[in-house]
């Protein structure tokens, strides 16, 4: 049984096509029903729109098999609540679709998803807000970013610098936060209602972001070396034992070729 990431996973991350084995690795588990769940992390897109996209690749994800940040938004942000939120243009607008309300005087949270160019004059403006009483929400907790064959920082990076700089805590809306996996396994329950924890594999190429925070959980980790990392020596060396993957691929066709 598995949860799945998808980009540097299921999609690369310059071009947002297929990885290797990726399609033949979902329609594997379609057919001998085993169950699964998609979890991404994506918020430039509304839920149904990115799902659509994933479909139209060929990667045949059913809708009760689909799981992002989006979709739990609401349990972190109450609807009276106004938000300064900072990301892509596309992420804003995502979320003034959805219903929120965008306010940059005195807002009652700080949302924080992924771009490349953030500027010091947004980051100035963040930390104002967390200092006057703003909660810090990040969308996700990812350790890097890829795009353009470069590495930026992640919003896992970026929210742990606006937590040293403000000394607030902050809290994650996707991936790795223990309410995120928890709601992935209550939709894996709808297929098996006997799963826990331990009965999952979790396949991501984020070690920081995904696999070390769902193998406190009990579940194994998966790493794939298609998409943040190159080689397994940029991260696997700086972690400790305990935080170890359960075993390393290059790619979904090597996790397909390894059942």
């Amino acid at each position: 049984m598995y949860f799945i990431d998808v980009q540097g996973t299921l999609i690369d991350d310059n071009h947002k096509q297929p990885i290797r084995g990726a399609v033949a690795f979902i329609d594997h588990l379609n057919a001998s029903n085993i169950p699964y769940m998609v979890v991404t992390n994506s918020t430039k897109y509304t839920s149904s729109d990115f799902l659509a996209y994933l479909n139209s690749l060929g990667l045949a994800i059913p809708k009760e098999r689909y799981l992002d940040p989006l979709m739990v938004l609401e349990s972190h942000i109450k609807p009276n609540e106004t938000i300064a939120a900072y990301g892509s243009k596309a992420f804003c607008d995502v979320l003034v679709t959805m219903g929120y309300t965008l306010e940059y005087t005195k807002p009652d949270c700080v949302l924080l998803a992924i771009k490349e160019d953030f500027t010091s004059n947004e980051y100035a403006q963040m930390i104002a807000f967390i200092l006057s009483g703003s909660r810090l929400i990040g969308m996700h907790e990812t350790s890097l970013y890829a795009k353009n064959n470069k590495r930026y920082p992640g919003v896992g990076a970026i929210l742990k610098m606006l937590e040293f700089a403000t000394s607030c805590p902050y809290v994650v809306v996707g991936k790795p936060s223990k309410p995120f996996f928890d709601e992935a396994l209550a939709c894996i329950q709808k297929q098996d209602e006997s799963v826990c924890f331990e009965d999952i594999s979790i396949i991501s190429d984020d070690m920081s972001g995904d696999i070390i925070g769902a193998q406190e959980l009990g579940m194994k980790g998966i790493f794939v070396l298609s998409g943040k990392y190159r080689t397994r020596d940029e991260i696997l060396p700086q972690l400790s034992l305990h935080q170890q993957p359960y075993t390393v691929y290059e790619d979904m066709q090597e996790v397909l070729e390894s059942l």
